[in-house]
C-alpha cells in the first residue's frame, strides 16, 4: 500500500494539479487544402484526385507534408509571426506544454511538429493543417501562415513545371531563329555583291533583250538577202547590212555569254542563278522551320498554361472559441495508467526476488 501511494496516488495527483493549474488552455485552428491542376475544358472536380489525378498530384502533397514539417517553413513562420514568442507565451509557469524560448531552431522544429498535426490522404492527396497555440488569433495565423507558404511552394512548382514544359520547345525555336537570321544574312550579302535584287527577274530582263535582237536579226538577214538579189556586192546598201547583221550576231554573243560563260563584267549567271536558287531554297526551308518550332512553342506554352497548379483549400482557418487542449481528462488517465503499470511491474519484479531468496 506503501508503494501505491508512492508510485501511483501521489505521481497522479501532482499530475493531477498541474494539468488543472498550471497547464495553460490551447486553442486550435484547422486549415484543409489540396492541389489543383487544370487540365483544360473539363471541370475539376472538388476530389478529383479520387477519380484519375490523384497520380498527377501526388507528388505534389508530398512535397507539401515533408515542407510544412522541416525546418524551413518553422523559419518563415518564425521571421513572420515570431512563433518563438507564441509558444513561449506561457513559459516558464507551463514549462512541460509551453516552449523553452532559449531552445535552437531543432528544438523550435521538434515543438512544432507537435503543434502543428498534419493529416494526409494519399489517396485525394488532401491536407488538413490542425495547428494549437495559446492564444484563437495565434493559431489562427499560424495556420494562414502555412497556407500563404505552401501556396508559394505550389506556385514554384507550377513555374518549374511550365518552364520545363517549354524549355525543349523554346530551344528548338531559338536554333530555328539563327537558322534563318543565317539564312537571310546570307540572301543580303548575295544581293550586295551582286547588285542583283532578284537574278530570275534580272534573266526575264535579258531574255527579251535577246529576242529582241534575235528578230532584228532575222529581219536583218532577210533585208540581206533582199539586197543581194537587187543590188551588186559592193553596194553599200549590203555593206552595211553585213554591218548590221555582225553587230546584231556579236550582241547575241554577249547575251549569251552571260548565261553560259564569263561575260566581260565577270558574271556568270549561270553560277549566280545556282548560288541564288540555293540560297532561295536555304530561306524558305528555314522560314517554314521557323514557323513550325514558333506554332510548337505556342502550343507548348499554352499547354503548360493549362496545366498551371494553384492550391485550392476546402476548410479556411478560424480562430477558436473555446480551449480544446490540453485533454485533460484523457492526459490524467494515460499518466494513471503509466504510474500503475510501473507500480504493477515494480511490484512483480519484488515479489519474484523475494520468493527466490
Amino acid at each position: 500500500m506503501a508503494s501505491f501511494l508512492l508510485l501511483v496516488i501521489i505521481p497522479t495527483s501532482v499530475w493531477a494539479w498541474y494539468l488543472w493549474t498550471r497547464a495553460a488552455d490551447q486553442y486550435t485552428s484547422t486549415v484543409g487544402f489540396s492541389v489543383r491542376k487544370e487540365e483544360g475544358a473539363p471541370s475539376m472536380d472538388m476530389f478529383g484526385g479520387l477519380f484519375g489525378s490523384a497520380s498527377s498530384t501526388a507528388s505534389d502533397t508530398d512535397i507539401l507534408y515533408d515542407f510544412i514539417r522541416s525546418p524551413d517553413v518553422v523559419a518563415k513562420a518564425d521571421t513572420a509571426l515570431g512563433i518563438r514568442g507564441m509558444f513561449s507565451r506561457e513559459w516558464p509557469r507551463d514549462f512541460v506544454f509551453a516552449f523553452d524560448p532559449s531552445g535552437t531552431i531543432e528544438d523550435l522544429t521538434e515543438y512544432w511538429r507537435r503543434q502543428v498535426k498534419i493529416y494526409y490522404d494519399d489517396k485525394s492527396g488532401i491536407i488538413t493543417v490542425r495547428t494549437a497555440a495559446f492564444s484563437p488569433a495565434d493559431a489562427k495565423a499560424i495556420a494562414d501562415e502555412i497556407f500563404r507558404e505552401s501556396e508559394h511552394v505550389v506556385n514554384g512548382l507550377s513555374d518549374q513545371a511550365r518552364a520545363d514544359a517549354t524549355r525543349q520547345a523554346e530551344h528548338e525555336l531559338e536554333k530555328a531563329r539563327g537558322v534563318l537570321t543565317e539564312a537571310r544574312q546570307a540572301m543580303t550579302a548575295f544581293r550586295v555583291k551582286t547588285r542583283i535584287l532578284d537574278p530570275t527577274a534580272d534573266i526575264g530582263a535579258q531574255m527579251s533583250i535577246m529576242t529582241s535582237l534575235q528578230s532584228q536579226l532575222a529581219e536583218a538577214q532577210v533585208q540581206l538577202d533582199t539586197l543581194r538579189q537587187n543590188a551588186r556586192a559592193q553596194d553599200q546598201r549590203v555593206l552595211q547590212a553585213q554591218k548590221r547583221i555582225t553587230s546584231l550576231q556579236s550582241q547575241i554573243e554577249a547575251q549569251r555569254q552571260k548565261f553560259g560563260g564569263e561575260s566581260p563584267e565577270g558574271a556568270n549567271y549561270a553560277q549566280l542563278m545556282a548560288d541564288y536558287e540555293r540560297l532561295r531554297v536555304d530561306l524558305e526551308f528555314a522560314e517554314g522551320a521557323h514557323q513550325t518550332a514558333r506554332a510548337a512553342y505556342e502550343a507548348s506554352l499554352a499547354a503548360a498554361q493549362r496545366q498551371t497548379r494553384y492550391l485550392a483549400a476546402h476548410i479556411t482557418p478560424t480562430e477558436a472559441q473555446r480551449s480544446l487542449e490540453p485533454d485533460r481528462p484523457w492526459l490524467l488517465g494515460i499518466g494513471a495508467a503509466l504510474a500503475f503499470v510501473l507500480w504493477s511491474i515494480l511490484t512483480l519484479v519484488y515479489y519474484s526476488v523475494r520468493d527466490r531468496r
